[in-house]
């Protein structure tokens, strides 16, 4: 056992600091195994955690990956039958386990939903994120505008199957300024999780509810580029800090990190919630492994990287955020773009 083994062998003498450096060094150690999307996802929240450059090329994948998936779906839109057969295939790749089957069970009254926001809105607001548009921007732009998102958004059983990533399409929906929902999915959301039902909740369904207002936070920050007001999401706040010992018994380990993130991103982080989400992570951090394992006890780092990012994030938060990376403002990256990318007007 190497020395650095020893100090971390014990969770009563491990510092925050020590968890995070330790998971660190694993990740980047094994990065290039990681598949391109989860390679990027690190890059980018690192970049934006440190605004190193050396980052950006871990990001610069992800650019890659996002712009070939637009090309794919943004050029085909008016191809006859093209958005039925790509919307059922969306759907398809969800699998079969009780959640997929719940959320193909709520898609069925919106059966291009899922075409429209997870694949249109995601690819798209990513590059807009960069400062950068992308191939046949002005066809998927218009499809987007054209196409009314509030039913599926506001339904009760698509909140009820995930409402975080429900949130995360009303405000990429907001950045590309292609529909303003976010007043419809506060309110939809509040009425299908008003505290009056929490003690009716399932643990499945509380971590929903849980997930999905870390998102409310997320999101308005553009994914850490910025810090977002704590008055506004105050309703979040509060909550989160009066249910704090449920929050720590029923979610999942990435749900506490976003919970603590939270108040790191409202410029609260001297908190008592972000101290307690940084015990509990500290807490769970396999010392053998190096990671924070899922809630099956699965090292697998491919798997885990969002949730050891969190976990990363969470346990040292920057006094700075940094937006982009702007791919085509860094030295590293300029020369390297992709040839179907133009600079954001």
């Amino acid at each position: 056992m190497t020395k650095d083994a020893d100090t971390l062998s014990s969770h009563d003498s491990i510092s925050p600091q020590q968890v995070r450096e330790s998971i660190k060094t694993n990740l980047e150690n094994h990065l290039y195994q990681l598949p391109p999307r989860v390679q990027g996802h690190y890059g980018i929240r690192l970049y934006r955690m440190t605004g190193d450059e050396k980052y950006a090329n871990a990001a610069l994948v992800d650019l890659y990956a996002v712009t070939e998936a637009q090309s794919f779906y943004a050029c085909q839109l008016d191809k006859p039958g093209f958005i039925d057969s790509e919307a059922k295939a969306a759907i398809a790749v969800l699998g079969n386990g009780p959640r997929a089957k719940a959320r193909k069970k709520a898609l069925q009254p919106f059966p291009e939903f899922l075409f429209y926001t997870d694949v249109l809105l995601r690819f798209s607001s990513r590059i807009d994120e960069f400062g950068l548009q992308g191939p046949c921007n002005d066809k998927l732009r218009s499809a987007l505008k054209s196409t009314d998102l509030k039913a599926g958004l506001t339904d009760k059983a698509m909140i009820e199957a995930w409402a975080a990533q429900l949130i995360n399409y009303v405000y990429w929906a907001k950045q590309l300024g292609v529909g303003d929902y976010t007043a419809e999915y506060k309110d939809a959301f509040n009425q299908v999780y008003p505290q009056s039902r929490d003690k009716q909740l399932t643990k499945k369904q509380f971590r929903n509810k849980i997930y999905g207002m870390t998102h409310f936070i997320f999101a308005a920050s553009e994914y850490y580029q910025h810090q977002v007001d704590a008055k506004e999401f105050a309703w979040i706040l509060d909550y989160f800090a009066a249910n704090i010992d449920r929050i720590l018994a029923d979610a999942t380990d990435d749900i506490i990190a976003e919970v603590g993130i939270s108040f790191h991103l409202t410029g609260l982080s001297n908190h008592e919630v972000v101290n307690k989400t940084q015990r509990h992570i500290v807490n769970a951090f396999d010392s053998t492994e190096r990671t924070i394992p899922s809630p099956k006890g699965n090292p697998d780092l491919a798997l885990g990287e969002h949730r050891n990012v969190l976990a990363m994030m969470l346990l040292d938060w920057p006094e700075t955020l940094h937006k982009g990376p702007y791919f085509h403002q860094l030295k590293a990256t300029k020369k390297y773009l992709p040839k179907q990318v133009k600079i954001k007007p």
